[in-house]
């Protein structure tokens, strides 16, 4: 670090005595620079922090400076301390700047004649220079250490123990899902800001572009990067730096990590887009029966397919807010695969991600799926036998996903039976347009009640008529001019199974969705 005041009062070439404020605090604090000047406001030239030297010149003559209201600037202006010198233009150091340093706490220092200002200056200098080399020296070496731990086998992770040992600082690697990457460390986030920064790293990812982000945290500070590029994040490097910020050495050095971390990352890019050419290819086996030749080659690379009864799943891939939500997505799944060998496979086909899981293990998909805001649709259990049957399935539930309801289950269509599907495909349009004749002026009065009870009694000419309280030949009038009005023969079962889904999809459509749909 830079020198401070009490080193430069105790360097021996110097003959320099406080006169006032200067406490421990003052003392010790790192001194940037030294300047001399006797301008009654010298502050549009000089910087904070620093000691300003003067001989009075401006306190002196027939207009002298008013002291308080020169103090005041230079403490409004950041000033660490005044030195002040003695047996040049006054003899000793006037009595109201005396009263105004000390009412605006301003550390006085008196400098005697035999201490030249420039000898102040040069000793400030040098220290500053020495204290640049020495951390220019210790930044070059810790990025040769950086460096080389990257040559190592598991480089990204010796970049990030480097990274902690050279700054003494915890530091956390996330990835695309927002999920911490255990890396063996010397130190972990501390308990206490666990949550504040896992909530700081989905925040950062969830806005899919490049960043860095400081963070006031309670124990210190933070400082999240991102990893990757825009719209292709893999990650965030969390840095825990505690209760003093970085220096520049530091921050070149979180930079260099940075670099080489994404260098790394997107370097294995192209082994990605293989990863997901070979899985699209062991998909398009599953779907041909060829599950034998498909389970060796998974097995070679990332071991055995789910077990029967599985489930199979499609997932679309969001159009918006454009292909990074995508690159997230199939970074998350890739991640979810190697967590659970096994238990679960995925693949891309068509614009669609095609998962499979066990059929009652689907927990940690779903919820990948609830976090990153994606629709699918999940097949009924099925077996690698009926695998295309089940995609199949599963494309027809992804259909029926909304936004209120992203997830969709082909159980629950089958629940809803045949006229719960037509009902979703809008048939019941078709259905209106078709029984208009039916209110035609051709037709009689409540034509559809009593197809409908007709209908209901199973096509039971007397049970029907006794119950709309007609005689059985009105009955049969009213169901033939409905034969003839709507080109049907309802003595057919044909005719009447036409009839009697028309009038369900029109008449009552709520009892054709079914419950839940």
């Amino acid at each position: 670090m830079p020198t401070t005041l009490r080193a430069l009062m105790s360097e021996p070439r110097f003959d320099l005595r406080p006169v006032s404020g200067a406490s421990e605090a003052v003392l010790s604090r790192p001194l940037p620079w030294a300047h001399s000047s006797d301008l009654p406001d010298p502050t549009p030239w000089i910087g904070a922090g620093g000691l300003l030297l003067t001989d009075g010149v401006q306190f002196g003559g027939q207009e002298p400076e008013p002291a308080l209201p020169y103090v005041g600037r230079l403490v409004d202006h950041g000033i660490l301390a005044l030195g002040f010198a003695t047996g040049i233009v006054h003899d000793d150091i006037p009595h109201d700047l005396i009263a105004a340093a000390r009412q605006l706490d301003l550390p006085l220092i008196e400098v005697s004649e035999r201490t030249p200002f420039m000898g102040i200056i040069r000793f400030v200098s040098d220290a500053v220079a020495e204290d640049d080399r020495l951390a220019l020296e210790r930044s070059l070496k810790a990025q040769r250490s950086v460096a080389r731990a990257a040559l190592r086998p598991d480089g990204l992770a010796e970049i990030l123990r480097e990274l902690e040992r050279n700054l003494d600082c915890w530091v956390a690697l996330y990835d695309a899902r927002g999920s911490r990457v255990p890396v063996p460390t010397r130190h972990g986030i501390p308990g206490e800001l666990v949550a504040e920064v896992d909530a700081a790293v989905e925040g950062v990812l969830s806005r899919g572009r490049t960043a860095a982000v400081r963070l006031s945290l309670r124990a210190g500070e933070a400082t999240l990067q991102t990893l990757g590029q825009r719209g292709r994040l893999r990650g965030v490097l969390a840095v825990g730096v505690g209760a003093s910020a970085l220096d520049r050495a530091g921050v070149d050095l979180v930079d260099a990590v940075i670099a080489l971390a994404s260098i790394a990352l997107e370097q294995s890019r192209t082994l990605d887009d293989a990863r997901r050419r070979l899985r699209s290819g062991v998909l398009e086996l599953l779907a041909a029966g060829r599950h034998a030749a498909a389970t060796r080659t998974v097995e070679h690379l990332w071991g055995a397919l789910p077990s029967d009864p599985l489930r199979v799943g499609c997932v679309a891939l969001a159009a918006e807010p454009g292909a990074g939500a995508a690159d997230v997505l199939r970074s998350s799944l890739e991640l979810l695969a190697e967590e659970r060998p096994g238990g679960f496979f995925f693949a891309e086909q068509d614009g669609l991600l095609v998962t499979v899981t066990a059929a009652d293990d689907r927990e940690a998909l779903t919820s990948l799926l609830a976090r990153q805001g994606a629709r699918a649709g999940f097949s009924a259990a099925s077996t690698w036998e009926g695998f295309a049957d089940a995609m199949a399935e599963a494309r027809r539930a992804l259909a029926r996903a909304t936004d209120q309801h992203p997830v969709a289950e082909f159980d629950d269509l089958a629940r809803a039976g045949l006229l719960g599907h037509l009902e979703h495909t809008r048939a019941h349009d078709i259905a209106r347009r078709m029984l208009l004749p039916l209110d035609g002026p051709d037709a009689p009065a409540d034509l559809r009640h009593a197809l409908v009870v007709w209908l209901d009694h199973n096509g039971a000419w007397g049970p029907a008529a006794a119950a709309l309280g007609l005689h059985r030949h009105t009955l049969r009038h009213r169901v033939d001019t409905a034969a003839r009005l709507l080109g049907l023969d309802l003595e057919s079962f044909a005719g009447r199974a036409e009839l009697w889904g028309a009038l369900q999809l029109t008449e009552a459509p709520a009892r054709a969705v079914g419950p839940g749909l």
